[in-house]
């Protein structure tokens, strides 16, 4: 499991509490705590009908605004953030590095073996596009392609929440819109004035809520775990072609060592051939 998934929202969560329960004394700059009355105090920020306004008004608007696919792919996307990076740039480069020397040695047809117990398939079947003496500039589109619709991909999972993070607050002030007119309605009722103020101000703090906190963080978590299988992407498909061109495995390797940030790479740790790069990251988590 991620951490830092598990824990932010924890943290945040708490932050908010302790920030309902406790007070300043402007004069004294004292700070008190109320917990005795914790119970009365976060009451004051649950109400209903803010919460249908916000959550079913965003809800509403994102089933307009994409298919139903998109939402099927929730629970995936939601079993993206809490696990763990699952790609470990440094055992790729490695893994392409020993095929790199085998072929160098052996030729190319000598991989053929070893492509079937890679796990990734990108590699997979870039691989096999060279071992087949597909043409390299063949080679080079057809990655480019799975490329370009891996970010098409991305992109569009990511729209989703990126939508969902404009409208909660549109629905937030939306409804501070509704208890307002109410309010101004029912002026000479004072049994009124309390629940529609707290419409109208509650309604706005679950809006920015819902998007700080949920939207906002899911679609950079999804944005981050996608640069980390687009740096993996390109070790590949920079790999794959110097394979293909029978470049020096030492000028290959590091040729990928440099588009990784100083010290994430050492030949010496990964240097085990045709090793997985799964296995590989499972050892160092170990």
């Amino acid at each position: 499991m991620d951490l830092n998934s598990i824990l932010g929202p924890i943290i945040g969560i708490v932050m908010i509490v302790l920030g309902i329960l406790t007070s300043t004394d402007p004069k004294t700059h004292v700070v008190t705590a109320h917990f005795n009355d914790a119970s009365s105090l976060l009451m004051n920020f649950i109400d209903l009908p803010s919460v249908l306004i916000v959550v079913g008004g965003t809800l509403a608007c994102l089933m307009v605004a994409f298919p139903i696919s998109q939402f099927k792919k929730i629970g995936k996307h939601m079993k993206i953030i809490f696990s763990p990076n699952q790609y470990n740039p440094a055992a790729y480069i490695a893994q392409i590095v020993g095929f790199a020397k085998k072929a160098r040695v052996s030729g190319l047809l000598a991989l053929e073996e070893d492509i079937e117990n890679v796990e990734d398939p990108f590699m997979k079947s870039s691989l096999m596009m060279v071992v087949d003496s597909v043409d390299p500039d063949k080679v080079k589109q057809q990655m480019e392609t799975e490329l370009e619709y891996m970010e098409d991909r991305h992109t569009r999972d990511r729209a989703m929440y990126d939508k969902g993070a404009a409208f909660a607050p549109g629905f937030g002030m939306i409804g501070t819109l509704i208890g307002l007119i109410n309010l101004m309605h029912n002026l000479n009722d004072s049994a009124s004035v309390g629940p529609n103020m707290a419409v109208a101000l509650v309604t706005t703090f679950y809006g920015s809520l819902l998007s700080n906190m949920v939207f906002i963080p899911v679609s950079n978590k999804l944005r981050v775990r996608h640069e980390e299988e687009m740096l993996c992407k390109t070790i590949v498909y920079e790999g794959v072609q110097g394979i293909q061109a029978g470049e020096n495995p030492k000028y290959i390797e590091t040729r990928l060592a440099e588009l990784l940030p100083d010290g994430q790479y050492d030949s010496n740790e990964d240097s085990a051939e045709g090793a997985s790069p799964a296995k590989k990251a499972k050892e160092k988590k170990k």
